[in-house]
């Protein structure tokens, strides 16, 4: 089974857009699990919520990655980001038995894509993405690194990175919004 995140409803096929990879794609994981962080886009709630009025397409931002053994790590580069970011957020989880897969390869554990729209063969509602989460965790499906738990070499590298994503954000101004929001210890002097 294929598994799709989306904060639209009732999509009967899932159409591609164009992904970061230049060409028009769908996203999928065969872990259900995985798919919980696309639920909600940071830049895009924290804009919202604090006013920031923005047309164009948001930058994403994606604290994860995947331990040795391809589980899921979410890290929080912030105080409560994860309850800041999913909390209270509604979405819907698609699934498919079949896709057609292209010739692009993505290096993500568990990851598929499809060029050629995809019909949707379950639907499934997550009332509160964050508690999705902390289940999925629970059931050891997905690890948390929370804030307060960082090593203080990431502390260094996240510092690091998010003085250079800032600067190199040039052309989006919603995701220094974001960043000046969430890291303003950081950006202070900027």
């Amino acid at each position: 089974m294929y598994h799709h995140a989306s904060s639209n409803g009732k999509i009967t096929v899932l159409e591609p857009h164009l992904s970061e990879h230049g060409t028009p794609l769908i996203y999928f994981s065969s872990k259900r699990e995985n798919v919980l962080v696309y639920l909600s886009n940071a830049v895009e709630k924290y804009c919202r919520e604090s006013g920031f009025a923005y047309e164009g397409s948001f930058q994403k931002w994606g604290p994860y990655g995947f331990d040795a053994d391809g589980i899921q790590r979410i890290e929080e580069y912030y105080p409560d980001a994860l309850k800041k970011t999913y909390e209270g957020v509604c979405g819907y989880i698609y699934s498919a038995e079949e896709i057609e897969t292209p010739s692009v390869k993505i290096d993500i554990p568990d990851v598929f894509v499809s060029s050629s729209p995809v019909r949707t063969e379950n639907c499934e509602r997550i009332v509160d993405a964050y508690a999705a989460i902390l289940e999925a965790k629970e059931k050891g499906l997905l690890r948390i690194t929370r804030y307060e738990d960082l090593s203080e070499k990431k502390k260094a590298w996240l510092e690091k990175t998010i003085r250079k994503e800032y600067e190199n954000a040039k052309d989006h101004p919603e995701y220094r919004h974001f960043l000046r929001g969430r890291f303003p210890d950081l950006l202070d002097d900027d």
